[in-house]
């Protein structure tokens, strides 16, 4: 087994439960671990500080447990038992949130990486599939005995286990990557799950992230309840998660805007499943083009609603000072284009902007416009993606509802 031993004076973030360790607090190396090996890490004077997983870059350990009861064995791989363990508690908290034992809601974020003492894995649950994302080495080698756990520890009503990782495991990493079932296939690669009571087919082989973006549930939520009554637009719609609860709960009407016909034609297919093919015809309308395009040709007044939900702008902080141009760019066209007394529910999923950044970029884009703006409600992500404590980054989601006169 590989050791890690740090520097002196840089354990403190350990005492702290940080499950991050920088290269910079590494002093030295024993053995000859492979990215992705389970390592145990030691404090400069040798005393046992955690267990995680090695790997290349600025994070050099993400660490998957400070108790020693628990050690990898000589493969460098954590036994099943450890992630039946930690499996067996997010399942824990999912049931204590009633979605477990529902039929309202049967598709949920099971495994939230950090949030769940998992850094480096993602678990989302469809019906009768979990789809697992590795974004580590370590949790891409270790994506059998996952399964396994997953399969043994009663996640649900789970019967299959697709992996999905091609697109967010580390490609220098050496692994040879490929999406597939990692136990007996499915029946069919995509599902009708409900959320709220509202139907969405889910196809997790094509889709984008694992299928649906489960993280908005609380939000769409939100937005349905506001819509009764409005002209709604929705920008970025993918695959019509806030289309359906706007339409399913009054809105006059609804335009839904994205630049991918495959996820525009899934659209299409879950208004119809929620209202109908002749309500679809009366009440929505899709646009596939590119979002900032469409809002500029937007008269203004035209819409009372209008939600503003991009993909992440920065995926890492080489790339932030372009997406705060670009998600000023955006607020401050849709601030200005939305209807007297309007609504603007505006978002930002990029971990790299911190919620004070996003909300003073929002501010900038509303002082452009010379509108008059206030906030109502400050947005997050719901319970199922906690956020660890003792990792404050975990908070990715932000959001704002606007009031705009």
């Amino acid at each position: 087994m590989g050791r890690v031993i740090l520097k002196k004076g840089r354990e403190e973030s350990l005492r702290r439960f940080h499950p991050w360790i920088f290269s910079g607090a590494v002093a030295s190396v024993e053995g000859s671990p492979e990215e992705g090996d389970a390592v145990e890490v030691l404090s400069s004077d040798g005393a046992h500080l955690a267990v995680g997983h090695w790997q290349k870059g600025s994070i050099a350990v993400r660490v998957l447990s400070f108790s020693d009861s628990v050690m990898p064995d000589s493969e460098g791989r954590m036994p099943v038992e450890f992630w039946c363990a930690g499996i067996s508690k997010a399942i824990a908290l999912r049931r204590s949130l009633g979605l477990l034992d529902g039929d309202t809601t049967t598709c949920y974020r099971l495994v939230h990486g950090e949030g769940d003492s998992l850094p480096g894995l993602i678990v989302d649950v469809y019906g009768e599939v979990a789809v697992m994302q590795a974004h580590s080495a370590g949790m891409y080698r270790s994506k059998d005995r996952i399964a396994e756990a997953l399969m043994r520890c009663g996640a649900g009503a789970v019967k299959a286990v697709y992996n999905k990782s091609e697109g967010t495991a580390p490609h220098r990493a050496g692994l040879s990557l490929k999406d597939g079932y990692l136990t007996a296939p499915y029946e069919s690669d995509e599902y009708t799950v409900k959320e709220n009571g509202h139907r969405f087919l889910v196809n997790w082989t094509s889709g984008q992230k694992t299928g649906f973006f489960l993280d908005q549930r609380d939000n769409r939520e939100l937005v349905g309840q506001y819509a009764a009554g409005r002209r709604v637009l929705n920008l970025f719609c993918y695959t019509g998660g806030f289309t359906v609860y706007a339409l399913n709960q009054g809105a006059d009407s609804v335009v839904s805007v994205d630049s991918s016909a495959v996820a525009v034609e899934m659209l299409r297919r879950n208004v119809e499943l929620n209202i109908g093919a002749s309500g679809s015809a009366l009440r929505h309308r899709t646009e596939c083009v590119d979002a900032l395009d469409f809002l500029r040709d937007v008269r203004p007044g035209d819409f009372d609603l209008m939600v503003v939900d991009p993909p992440a702008f920065a995926k890492h902080r080489d790339a932030l000072d372009n997406a705060l141009r670009a998600y000023r760019r955006l607020n401050s066209a849709a601030i200005s284009k939305v209807a007297h007394r309007g609504l603007v529910f505006t978002y930002s999923c990029s971990q790299a902007v911190d919620r004070k950044t996003f909300e003073l970029t929002v501010f900038s884009a509303a002082a452009q416009t010379g509108r008059s703006v206030r906030i109502l409600r400050r947005l997050t992500q719901p319970a199922d993606h906690p956020v660890n404590i003792y990792h404050p980054e975990g908070d990715y989601l932000k959001g704002l509802i606007l009031y705009v006169e």
